[in-house]
């Protein structure tokens, strides 16, 4: 029963970890290099999502593997001790990190990078959409 509680809690700080940490910051990844017209990761079907879901997966194991040992470094939005609280439930976890100061900065800060670039990637979509669909009208006039 005891390993079970240790269990359920560990796999509760990667999740938390996964996605308030590590999902933000590689889905903005994801939006700059389809911005910079990098097509390695985000031009196949799918490619993007799965970068995004195993990079986060990673950087949760990573971090909360090395964020205890090393808390200078991984003190801004890489480990996250809360999440690993083992006397707090899913939810009170959630309560507790989003009343802090840092992580509501780190909340603000993610929405609007993923916003600014989520407008650059369409406008620039939109650019290269007209560009072709003009210059293919001005050969198919010739």
């Amino acid at each position: 029963m005891r390993g079970q509680v240790i269990l359920q809690n560990r796999l509760e700080g990667y999740a938390l970890t996964a996605l308030f940490q590590g999902f933000p910051t590689y889905a903005v990844a994801v939006l700059a290099i389809k911005l910079m017209g990098a097509h390695e990761i985000v031009g196949e079907r799918g490619g993007a999502a799965i970068f995004v879901v195993l990079a986060s997966i990673v950087h949760a194991l990573l971090s909360s593997w090395l964020g205890p040992k090393f808390p200078t470094f991984f003190r801004q939005g890489g480990y996250e001790p809360l999440f690993f609280e083992p006397g707090l439930s899913f939810s009170e976890k959630i309560a507790q990190w989003r009343v802090k100061p840092e992580a509501s900065v780190q909340l603000v800060s993610n929405l609007l990078l993923m916003s600014l670039l989520a407008v650059g990637v369409v406008s620039f979509r939109q650019r290269f959409i007209a560009t072709v669909l003009c210059a293919g009208f001005l050969r198919g006039a010739q």
